[in-house]
C-alpha cells in the first residue's frame, strides 16, 4: 500500500481508499473532491539530470506534498510515474482548487533547478482538480477522468498551474 520510491500511498492504496470515501462520501451526502498532480517535463528531466536525480526530485515531490495536508482523512499517493493524486473527502470545489494552488506554489518553491523545462528554471507540476458528489449508482472513475481532463487542460494552456 505504501510506494517503496517516494513513501506515500501507492496506486492500490489510492484505488481502495477512492472507493471507501466513494461509499462514505454518499452515506454522509458530502462532497469528493480529486487533484491530479504531473511533474513538467519529467522526462526532460531525467534525460538531463538522471535517474537518481529523478528518484531523489520524486521523494521531495512526495514530501512536500504531504507535508500540505494537515487533515487526518486526505491523502497523497502516487498514482504512477512522475503523477500523484490527492483525495480530499468532505471539500467543496473551492477549497480543492485552493489546496491545489497551495501544492503548486509549494513545489515551485523547492527550487529544484529543471534547465529544461519550459515552464520555469525550476521544477514545476500541472494539476487538474475535479468534486463530486457521490451518489448511488453513479461510479467514482467519473470523478477521476474528470480530475484528469483538467490536468491535460493545465498541459495544454502552459504547464505549471491548476485546472478546475
Amino acid at each position: 500500500m505504501i510506494d517503496g520510491l517516494t513513501g506515500v500511498g501507492n496506486r492500490r492504496h489510492f484505488d481502495v481508499s477512492l472507493e471507501a470515501e466513494w461509499r462514505r462520501g454518499i452515506r454522509a451526502g458530502q462532497p469528493l473532491s480529486l487533484i491530479i498532480a504531473d511533474v513538467d517535463f519529467f522526462k526532460r528531466y531525467n534525460d538531463h539530470y538522471g535517474h537518481q536525480a529523478g528518484d531523489a526530485c520524486l521523494q521531495a515531490i512526495a514530501s512536500v506534498l504531504k507535508l500540505e495536508f494537515t487533515r487526518s482523512h486526505d491523502m497523497v499517493t502516487r498514482y504512477g510515474g512522475e503523477e500523484f493524486v490527492c483525495l480530499l473527502p468532505d471539500t467543496q470545489l473551492e477549497g480543492a482548487v485552493k489546496k491545489a494552488r497551495e501544492l503548486e506554489k509549494a513545489v515551485r518553491a523547492l527550487g529544484i533547478p529543471h534547465e529544461k523545462s519550459d515552464v520555469s528554471g525550476v521544477v514545476t507540476i500541472s494539476l487538474g482538480v475535479a468534486v463530486a458528489n457521490p451518489l448511488i449508482g453513479e461510479d467514482s472513475a467519473e470523478l477521476v477522468a474528470s480530475a484528469d481532463a483538467q490536468l491535460y487542460s493545465a498541459k495544454r494552456s502552459g504547464r505549471g498551474q491548476v485546472k478546475f
